[in-house]
């Protein structure tokens, strides 16, 4: 057997916390957390390589999305009051 297929990885802190989000954003949202864990993109850390981080790219869209959607909720409430 392949030493490759018996490899072992560890999520990093990192990727728990971002899930954690997930949760909350599927909560507020009234979304399915499992559509949101489907689009989660990992990759080995440059240091460490049996820690899995978040790629940068699915980072980066993930919290330009996150930062759109609290700005239209803070349009949203100011018009309502």
């Amino acid at each position: 057997m392949d030493s490759k297929e018996n490899e072992i990885f560890i999520i990093d802190d990192s990727v728990i916390g971002h899930i954690a989000k997930l949760l909350q954003v599927s909560l507020i949202t009234g979304t399915d957390i499992v559509d949101h864990m489907r689009m989660i993109r990992l990759r080995k850390h440059t240091r460490e390589e049996n820690n899995l981080v978040l790629n940068d790219e699915y980072r980066d869209i993930f919290d330009s999305s996150l930062e759109k959607m609290i700005e239209n909720a803070k349009t949203v409430k100011s018009e309502n009051q």
